[in-house]
């Protein structure tokens, strides 16, 4: 295995993933029937993501956490939804591949699930 080093390595991990999530039994349905998710919309923005993120690209144009607040007006967002996003991720890096940028799919992932809980959690509280 190598390492993710191209916009194509990092294609192939967002499909990969995304054909775990959307028929998953506990986060599928935020995109088979919260909204309205197209394969053709949501995989490149996530593809920009991600490449942004472990490139350096600056591909990505958006605002990850609002999106996910909007998300969650919609459907309640539980740490547990979270810990399924990341689990299945980090299966799908490990399976494709090995190295320090894979490494850091994986650590970045768990940096952006922390703030995304602990700021959705916070909306929840009283007052």
């Amino acid at each position: 295995m190598h390492d993710i080093q191209t916009r194509e390595d990092i294609e192939l991990l967002v499909n990969e993933f995304y054909k775990k999530v959307v028929p998953d039994r506990l986060i599928g349905h935020f995109f088979t029937r919260v909204v309205h998710f197209t394969w053709e919309e949501h995989i490149p923005v996530m593809i920009s993501f991600w490449e942004t993120v472990l490139l350096g690209q600056q591909s990505y144009k958006g605002n990850p956490m609002v999106k996910h607040i909007e998300l969650d007006a919609l459907y309640p967002l539980d740490p547990l939804h979270f810990d399924r996003w990341l689990y299945l991720w980090q299966e799908t890096v490990r399976q494709l591949y090995a190295g320090d940028k894979a490494n850091e799919a994986v650590d970045r992932a768990h940096s952006i699930a922390k703030i995304m809980k602990a700021k959705i959690a916070a909306r929840h509280l009283p007052g």
